[in-house]
């Protein structure tokens, strides 16, 4: 492909939405499965009123006003629960809450999940939690602040449905129906095959586990539960290994069961199972630590909570998590010196895995240009492998973690040697955090392999003698530099502690390929010879200044990746949650023949349906798929699924948990009534962003649903692509 070909793709386009660009605004109430909206004040009405379309909106512009509008939103419900805090204090009194110098129940926990699961508003759950860990903080004794930070923290990974950080192995849940279903065949003395027959109509195993036990008589009644005590036997469940690993699971689940009563059973089940299914994801969890934290340090300064404070502590904690992904370290550092204050004591460690920074699509050069106008940027190749975060500690621990904080050490023991001869190469180095791809490597050849082949790599047990596919690291970042953290200096000069400390080793390790320029025809060429080499195409980051410091977890305008597949379509690849299924007819009889998507709205928690999708699947795939949703079917939609519930098209046959992702490629966005996805940003919220042409692409098995392709991304695209007509 010549260059002058390229340019001419890049700067003409024939995909036109049908309306005009959207525009972030005042938040309008949803169209909701359940619940009505809140009533809309005369600011709000007047704000709604005067929606006018904006013209050529450019990525910092559109950047800038969807910040302005996150934080409003943020401002508006902190306000919100401020109003909810004392209805909820006063209902909490009239439940089973922590006794001062006690253990803390599970009944306690698992009652507050089954109000979680009952209540459709995302606020009020909020404030429910918040009430909860509150009590948590206020019956444990004052100075036992170390029980605190326990309780707490149990209580927090329990409602998150993990036993502790992403990055430390050896704690996953989700064990599998046949081992579930024979632990509570034996503990409530049922058959299998007919506790499966219920399980395939129920699909819930918590709610087969419920009903099992509260028709089983026990001749002793067991001591009740404490929460320490199931977090015990879920961390022993979860590290059993090795022979009769699957007897002495079986026999801890027994255990707990006998002695659980009401809920504890479903949610115990539910927990072992990995779907928890109680409507609150993980960032309304650190919305409501962060509120509760907050209020009760206020309450032994005897101060007021105000919603500026409230906002100030979730900003704090969001962005400690970032950081430090680790609830036990987080909340110690913040019972310790304030929740107000907690980023003044959270710095980078190599062995925790900070979150990493993202991309925004571009599509055109002359989008980059003015984008970045003014500034000085850098133009990176960007590469078709694995992202791989590089730790090396004082005491000379190496890890290696992927973009989701996965500890992805022991799949790649090859690269142990690789960083031994970095240190060899300079004996100054002590401790570092390296920002990387992890690429297959033909080593005869020299040059890079498709992801695909990288893919073929073992993901456990792996032997270095054993390896068939090689790997070469290219390093695009440093982020900490004996005992330093950089993540607050200009990326020219993190990349002088990269050039200066490191040194290349061919084949092994090398830094990525890079062009400092602002002219047209010279990043034309650079991205023809990013896709020769067999890359997906370029990053593109600015180099000087607060901008180009590095944002963990941000997906940012000041670093642009423009791929060689951007060149036609619309651009990058969205990854959706499938939440509704449509019965297959014909060859798709048997299997759903089509899926409902949709895009995951941060500001809300809310999953904005966006597109039906029935393209780029195989009979296979279908099958696959079949298995894997089936399990996950439920009755009705639940509350956070936002469609037009007037128009019987929005509807799909069958709905589901919003566990599974799609990858899917469109031809181009467009704005519609029947499809909600970032309606409350655009014009009078009545249409929302639909698109067109989508096509399957692969599962996304290592993205959460809180991960996929938000409803403000979406909004940008489409304004992207109505800024090239």
């Amino acid at each position: 492909m010549s260059g002058q070909s390229t340019l001419m793709r890049f700067f003409t386009s024939k995909n036109k939405p049908e309306s005009g660009e959207a525009k972030p605004t005042k938040k309008r109430p949803r169209s909701r499965s359940s619940s009505p909206s809140r009533k809309i004040t005369n600011e709000e009405n007047t704000l709604q009123s005067i929606a006018p379309a904006i013209k050529r909106k450019s990525i910092v512009d559109l950047d800038d006003e969807i910040e302005k509008h996150r934080k409003q939103h943020e401002l508006e419900e902190a306000k919100e629960l401020l109003k909810l805090q004392e209805q909820e204090k006063i209902a909490q009194e009239h439940k089973i809450a922590p006794a001062p110098n006690k253990p803390l129940m599970y009944s306690m926990l698992t009652s507050v999940f089954e109000e979680l699961e009952n209540e459709s508003g995302r606020l009020k759950n909020i404030a429910c939690a918040c009430q909860f860990f509150k009590d948590v903080l206020e019956f444990t004794p004052a100075d036992a602040i170390e029980e605190k930070v326990r309780d707490l923290t149990m209580v927090i990974y329990l409602m998150v449905n993990r036993l502790g950080p992403d990055y430390v192995p050896g704690l996953e849940l989700g064990l599998g129906e046949t081992l579930l279903l024979k632990a509570l065949a034996q503990s409530t003395g049922r058959e299998v095959v007919q506790l499966r027959k219920e399980y395939h109509v129920e699909g819930d195993i918590g709610v087969i586990a419920q009903k099992s036990r509260s028709k089983q008589r026990v001749m002793f009644k067991p001591k009740r539960l404490t929460v320490l005590e199931v977090w015990k036997g879920l961390n022993d469940i979860a590290k059993a290994e090795g022979s009769n690993s699957q007897q002495r699971k079986i026999g801890t689940i027994n255990k707990l069961l006998t002695a659980c009563e009401g809920v504890e059973a479903k949610f115990l089940m539910r927990s072992l199972e990995g779907k928890l299914r109680i409507n609150f994801g993980e960032k309304s969890v650190i919305v409501a630590l962060a509120k509760a934290i907050l209020e009760w340090q206020l309450k032994q300064q005897k101060k007021k909570v105000t919603s500026d404070l409230i906002v100030a502590a979730e900003e704090q904690l969001k962005e400690a998590f970032c950081q430090v992904p680790n609830y036990e370290i987080l909340i110690k550092i913040a019972m310790k010196e304030g929740i107000l204050c907690l980023m003044d004591h959270v710095g980078l460690k190599p062995s925790i895995p900070l979150k990493s920074m993202l991309a925004k699509p571009t599509k055109s050069i002359s989008e980059i240009l003015d984008t970045l106008q003014g500034k000085r940027f850098t133009c990176e190749y960007k590469y078709d492998g694995e992202r791989a975060q590089l730790h090396l500690t004082e005491n000379g621990d190496i890890f290696i973690y992927s973009r989701n904080s996965e500890n992805m050490t022991e799949r790649y023991p090859d690269l142990v040697p690789v960083v031994d001869l970095l240190k060899k190469s300079n004996t100054d180095i002590k401790s570092l955090i390296l920002d990387c791809e992890c690429v297959a490597w033909d080593l005869k050849t020299e040059k890079i392999l498709p992801f695909q082949i990288l893919s073929t790599r073992k993901r456990k047990d792996v032997q270095e003698k054993d390896i068939q596919v090689q790997v070469c690291l290219f390093a695009f970042d440093i982020l900490y530099y004996n005992g330093e953290s950089l993540i607050q200096k200009p990326l020219s000069e993190r990349r002088k502690y990269l050039f200066d400390n490191l040194k290349t080793i061919p084949g092994k390790f090398q830094f990525a390929t890079k062009m400092d320029t602002d002219n047209v025809e010279a990043i034309t060429k650079f991205l023809d010879d990013s896709v020769h080499d067999a890359c997906e195409g370029l990053m593109i980051k600015t180099l000087d200044g607060k901008d180009s410091w590095y944002e963990p977890s941000k997906r940012s305008r000041n670093w642009l990746k423009l791929k060689k597949d951007y060149l036609d379509g619309v651009g990058d690849s969205l990854d959706l949650v499938v939440v509704g299924g449509y019965i297959g007819k014909g060859k798709r009889t048997g299997w759903y023949g089509g899926f409902l998507l949709a895009a995951y709205n941060q500001d809300t928690g809310d999953y904005e349906t966006v597109c039906k999708i029935g393209t780029g699947f195989s009979e296979e795939l279908l099958q696959k798929l079949h298995d894997i949703l089936k399990p996950t079917e439920i009755e009705k939609p639940k509350p956070s699924y936002v469609y037009d519930t007037n128009n019987s098209n929005a509807k799909p046959d069958v709905w589901f948990e919003p566990t599974t992702l799609f990858e899917v490629k469109i031809a181009d966005l467009t704005t519609s009534p029947i499809y909600k996805c970032g309606a409350t940003y655009i014009g009078d919220g009545q249409k929302g962003i639909s698109l067109r042409f989508p096509r399957f692409i692969q599962l996304r098995t290592d993205k959460s649903p809180e991960d996929a392709t938000s409803s403000d991304q979406i909004v940008e695209m489409y304004n992207s692509q109505a800024n090239l007509q």
